[in-house]
């Protein structure tokens, strides 16, 4: 096993073994609780109460705030007779460039089709074609048709809807909304003891507080706001991800960050949250060109604009590099009016108030940050390496997506993979611990610090990174962990878990000196199998974090030549 732990300020950086935080005002008991309130939150605690006295679903802000509301292209699974779950795994472990755990993509393929049709006994309404069967259609790295999609291009709202009303029908699932969970509390074994909350408006809860359970699942979702430009919602700062880290469980993958290839470009002052103009609109027949009209997509890969995301997303990057342009252009134009109305209105309407009309005009598009492919690393039933914790969808690693995502296998992810936690975790509950001392080292880094960050996050750790460049993000990050907060409050807790989370990634991105997906580095330009196959694992104590490289086979090897790159 190689051991290329972080050299330099990386081997001697402290950050926080713990968010400095008020003592709790107030404690309540829960056998669960879950944290996060997406599909694979909701998914969770709606199969879970069947099973377990009490469920408890934390969200940081409302129900419908996190990342699955905003999915627009759909849902993948293997749901037509001409398609297979075999086939579905092929283009999975295709897109995964090697980095997919073979087992966990079997699991999300074979399970997914009956866990969409769940869904959709639930109450989702999926859309249909004339003939009353669901209308499937295909994005990127896909060789069928097989994404399920609602309202044209609203899918995650609604499953949102459908998981929301469930859940509130359910009087045995207590939620409470505007809680941002702050650290993990641990038992004498390690084990999770419970977790403290910082509640707002909750009336004798306001404040820090404590839960008393004897599981956690976390499913609060990833690390978008760790850079400038993002398709992520503003609660997605990776705070289950710095929880789970600073408590003593494992990432996993954190360098394979998706970059989704077409996000509206809005100027190069815009920040935060961008409009993502869906896989699916290519799908549908629309093209990337250039300022010349050139289809730049054309021979790079035999799907074309529907190769894989990394493969897209590194075409518009090189072709935006060699004209000196800050964004490419979409152009479907030609599928008219009434097919936008229909299939894509909420992309449409976007669009417009941003001043473009896709009808009748070109789409300004550019990568954006949009998927954390790696997380909390889990096994195939959701278990961290800490007794008690749980991890599902897009916090969790469970290697489905190795080093980039297949595009609307997120969605099923989350489902696929909750329905197995709520399998085992009921029969894996051990006795109620006593939360033990915690002599983590607190601190806290102040939330001003936080556009600096994203903006060293984005030009260096972004789409394209150099050694040079991860060294200067590294030094950033460095002399931001040595920034101490001067108050206590939400903004500084989320940038701290920014940094942290900022700090395993670009350490992990550092040492993987190769090309592989998402992973785009411009040194170290080709996939190199025979010393980087495999996964860099990164873990914390009390502050200082380690890396580990563990060599693994390749996953794709035996699989026909696609042309993917890298």
């Amino acid at each position: 096993m190689r051991d290329p732990s972080p050299q330099g300020p990386a081997a001697t950086r402290r950050l926080p073994g713990r968010l400095t935080a008020p003592p709790p005002g107030w404690t309540a008991r829960a056998d669960v609780v879950i944290i996060g309130s997406g599909i694979a939150g909701l998914t969770t605690a709606l199969r879970l109460r069947e099973h377990v006295d009490k469920v408890l679903v934390v969200t940081k802000d409302v129900l419908n705030a996190g990342s699955t509301q905003w999915a627009q292209g759909g849902i993948a699974a293997a749901l037509s007779p001409e398609d297979t779950p075999e086939e579905h795994e092929v283009d999975t472990l295709v897109a995964g460039a090697g980095a997919c755990d073979r087992d966990a993509v079997r699991v999300l393929v074979t399970e997914g089709p009956d866990a969409v049709r769940e869904l959709i006994a639930l109450g989702t309404k999926f859309d249909l074609d004339a003939a009353g069967e669901l209308s499937l259609t295909r994005e990127g790295g896909h060789h069928r048709d097989r994404i399920a999609h609602a309202g044209g291009d609203a899918t995650g709202a609604e499953i949102q809807r459908a998981l929301i009303a469930a859940v509130e029908a359910a009087p045995d699932i207590e939620v409470i909304q505007h809680a941002l969970a702050v650290d993990l509390l641990l038992g004498d074994d390690d084990g999770v003891a419970g977790v403290t909350l910082h509640v707002i408006g909750e009336g004798v809860r306001d404040g820090v507080g404590a839960v008393i359970c004897r599981a956690v699942v976390l499913a609060s979702g990833g690390l978008g706001q760790v850079f400038s430009q993002t398709t992520n919602p503003a609660v997605s700062t990776g705070d289950g991800l710095a929880i789970a880290l600073r408590a003593g469980a494992t990432l996993r993958d954190l360098e394979f960050v998706q970059f989704h290839p077409t996000v509206m470009y809005l100027g190069p002052e815009s920040r935060g949250q961008q409009p993502l103009i869906s896989e699916a609109v290519r799908g549908e027949g629309a093209f990337l060109v250039d300022d010349d009209g050139d289809r730049f997509m054309t021979g790079v890969h035999p799907l074309a604009d529907l190769a894989p995301r990394d493969v897209v997303a590194k075409s518009i990057m090189k072709r935006m590099i060699d004209t000196g342009r800050p964004h490419m252009w979409l152009d479907a134009r030609h599928l008219g009016a009434e097919f936008w109305e229909r299939r894509f209105p909420t992309i449409l309407a976007t669009a417009r108030s941003h001043g473009v009309d896709p009808v009748t005009q070109l789409i300004p598009v550019a990568p954006a940050c949009h998927y954390a492919s790696g997380g909390v690393r889990t096994d195939l039933d959701g278990r961290t390496d800490l007794p008690g914790l749980y991890a599902t969808g897009e916090v969790a690693c469970s290697g489905v997506h190795g080093a980039n995502r297949l595009a609307s296998n997120s969605l099923l992810e989350g489902l696929v993979f909750s329905r197995r936690i709520s399998k085992v975790l009921p029969g894996e509950l051990g006795p109620w611990r006593d939360p033990a001392a915690d002599r983590r080292t607190a601190g806290l880094v102040p939330g001003s610090v936080r556009r600096t960050l994203q903006e060293a996050m984005t030009s260096q750790a972004g789409v394209l990174r150099t050694a040079a460049g991860l060294g200067e993000a590294g030094a950033v990050i460095d002399k931001l962990a040595g920034v101490t907060a001067d108050q206590v409050d939400q903004d500084s807790w989320e940038t701290t878990n920014l940094v942290t989370i900022s700090a395993a990634l670009a350490d992990a991105a550092a040492l993987r000196e190769e090309t592989r997906g998402s992973h785009w580095r411009d040194d170290f330009p080709d996939r190199d199998d025979e010393h980087w196959a495999g996964h860099f694992d990164v873990a914390m104590t009390d502050g200082v974090t380690t890396v580990t490289f563990h060599p693994a086979p390749a996953t794709d090897t035996d699989l026909p030549t696609t042309g993917v790159d890298g």
